[in-house]
């Protein structure tokens, strides 16, 4: 099934953990819903809950660079959550690629960081990440999220490295 959606998930949005247990795409759209409930929230325990602790878990991402690897990914969120940057950013305009175990949210995100309480920039990055359910639970397994403007994405990469 593919579908276009008319929700977004940011700033606002809630830990659903507990919903992300349930087969089909609602528990799917609880999961992503609790990803971004994590990141704006620098909820570092709930993002680990919500990656796959696959070994072949992947992010690809102007950040990292491509890491394999829960526990890896968590590692990089662990330093953007602690440094100097602030980073808020919704999902949205998302297309839902959907089976009954594996779900991808194709789409944009936009936001905006500040350093130390400075000036905020708008972020704007190409987004798509990818669901599975295993174990009794929707976990994802892949993010890949692209900057267009080389020089935004060096601004932002400057911002979080410090």
């Amino acid at each position: 099934m593919t579908r276009q959606l008319d929700v977004s998930f940011g700033p606002t949005s809630r830990n659903r953990l507990g919903e992300a247990a349930s087969p089909g795409t609602d528990g799917a759209l609880a999961a992503l819903e609790t990803f971004y409930f994590a990141f704006n929230n620098r909820d570092l325990d709930v993002f680990a809950q919500v990656w796959a602790h696959d070994p072949l878990a992947q992010l690809n991402n102007p950040l990292g660079g491509i890491l394999r690897g829960g526990e890896a990914i968590t590692a990089l969120y662990d330093r953007v959550f602690r440094g100097p940057a602030l980073v808020t950013v919704t999902f949205g305009d998302i297309v839902e690629y959907a089976d009954a175990t594996h779900v991808l949210f194709a789409g944009r995100e936009t936001g905006e960081y500040s350093v130390a309480g400075g000036r905020a920039v708008p972020l704007s990055i190409r987004t798509s990440r990818y669901f599975r359910y295993e174990g009794g639970r929707w976990s994802q397994y892949h993010h890949h999220g692209s900057i267009d403007d080389a020089d935004a994405l060096a601004a932002y990469q400057g911002a979080i490295r410090g």
